[in-house]
């Protein structure tokens, strides 16, 4: 199948939630993982990177007002829709993210890509996520 017919078949869900992403030096991050009420709940998505240059967070609004206190130096840039393709990709598969990427950058949208094991998602601006969702729904079985 190729990338167009793979989008076809996909269905993108939009996560209900506002979503923070926050850039935290590594002993920020050590001073977070001492206390567990600062953890996120669980009941929102989230994601944890830790490269050498940083430990990214990717949290909801509500996870996020809970830690905003203890990392007021974080670089923090806020107001993402998530949106999920819901399609399970194998690892075979070419093209699909830089299918994504195309669209919306010629709608002039700019994402953040997030790639789990088997499904994509992308971050956009809050402003952004109805003329995302309109665009894509042009390539895209369903929108909700």
């Amino acid at each position: 199948m190729n990338v167009l017919e793979t989008l076809r078949k996909t269905r993108v869900e939009v996560a209900p939630e506002t979503f923070f992403l926050l850039s935290l030096r590594r002993t920020d991050w050590l001073k977070l993982l001492e206390n567990p009420e600062l953890s996120p709940r669980m009941s929102a998505p989230f994601m944890i990177l830790s490269d050498r240059w940083e430990v990214t967070l990717l949290l909801d609004e509500v996870d996020y007002e809970t830690i905003r206190h203890t990392v007021r130096d974080a670089k923090t840039q806020g107001n993402f829709r998530f949106l999920s393709f819901d399609i399970e990709l194998d690892w075979n598969s070419v093209g699909f993210f830089a299918e994504i990427s195309r669209i919306l950058a010629e709608a002039e949208i700019s994402i953040g890509a997030i790639s789990a094991f088997s499904r994509d998602h992308i971050l956009v601006r809050q402003e952004n996520l109805a003329k995302a969702l309109k665009v894509l729904g042009e390539y895209i079985e369903e929108v909700c």
